[in-house]
């Protein structure tokens, strides 16, 4: 492979669906884009991976949604990692990239030696959907479920949207040689979408949290079961490694389930934040709420957790009561 179509295949989003099985997916792999979500920050290593990890999920789900603005996912915890936020906002035309941003809060002395999971505790996993001005936001939540992130997902889309789905990911510092070593991601979702199954209504999953086995039956589970096992045999070279094309890794895996891809979609790190987004956030605030704001260098400061932009304004300029002469 040249290293024109290695680079093709980074920060790209490939849709496909399997037509034999009656089932869509996506290939997603991440390079760059890792580099610009975790370069904002200086995460300890566990929180680094959890933040790749749910970037990566972040942009397989972000292309299977017919997006008007934004697409965001959300983990809150108990545990040492508090919360892990990610947006993915849809291309703003035809052939331009969508973009993501992402950042994790924890408490850095409750952090131990354990895996990356270890550090999330009891909490919930929520995808909020907004199509923009005039629409009313989507929000759909789920228990944290499993031993992963990516689990936390699938139990998310039997439990809330009733579609059994399949992640398989890998992420990780990438070693190869001549290049700097820096954080790469590639992932595979799979989602079957038949109608609902005569005991889907009553089913109650086990320990009330419904999996993929309690949507389908029939020829259906057949066909889910065999993509599953076909699944099972990607390796982690092939999912984040240079040398295997995102086709290629299709046909490897799905030949005879007569695979068919469609266009590839970039990904690109980028924030949305602004001066003006922070001046319209504090609009709403009088100017002793402002006033408490305030440093005692006579200034108002915001700093955007995504991309570590940092503001630095005039509180005489900002809230509802801005211009006006005090009493």
């Amino acid at each position: 492979m040249t290293i024109g179509s290695k680079l093709a295949w980074d920060d790209t989003v490939l849709p496909f669906q399997l037509d034999a099985s009656d089932m869509r997916g996506r290939v997603a792999r991440l390079d760059n884009v890792l580099d610009g979500i975790l370069k904002q920050h200086d995460y300890p290593p566990q929180v680094e991976a959890l933040v790749a990890e749910m970037a990566l999920l972040t942009a397989l789900i972000g292309q299977t949604i017919d997006l008007r603005w934004k697409l965001s996912l959300q983990v809150q915890s108990k545990g040492p990692v508090r919360m892990i936020a990610t947006d993915y906002f849809a291309p703003t035309e035809a052939g331009a990239p969508a973009r993501i941003r992402a950042y994790a809060s924890f408490d850095a002395e409750r952090l131990t030696d354990g895996l990356p999971f270890d550090q999330v505790g009891e909490g919930y996993f929520a995808i909020l959907i907004d199509q923009g001005k005039g629409t009313a936001p989507y929000q759909g939540i789920t228990p944290l479920d499993g031993t992963s992130l990516a689990q936390c997902a699938q139990a998310y889309f039997a439990q809330s949207e009733q579609l059994p789905t399949r992640f398989a990911l890998s992420f990780g510092q990438s070693t190869t040689a001549d290049e700097p070593e820096h954080w790469r991601a590639g992932g595979i979702m799979v989602q079957h979408m038949p109608k609902a199954s005569p005991f889907v209504a009553t089913s109650q999953g086990e320990g009330g949290i419904l999996k993929a086995a309690d949507l389908i039956d029939g020829e259906q589970e057949e066909n889910w079961n065999r993509i599953n096992i076909l699944l099972d045999t990607v390796e982690d070279m092939e999912l984040i490694g240079p040398r295997v094309t995102a086709t290629d890794l299709l046909v490897r895996l799905f030949h005879e389930e007569q695979p068919r891809v469609y266009d590839a979609q970039a990904v690109r790190f980028g924030c949305t934040c602004s001066e003006d987004r922070v001046r319209q956030s504090l609009s709403i605030y009088s100017a002793k709420d402002i006033e408490k704001m305030t440093t005692e260098d006579g200034r108002v400061t915001a700093d955007c957790q995504f991309c570590g932009a940092h503001y630095d304004l005039d509180p005489d300029t900002l809230g509802f009561e801005a211009g006006k002469d005090a009493p």
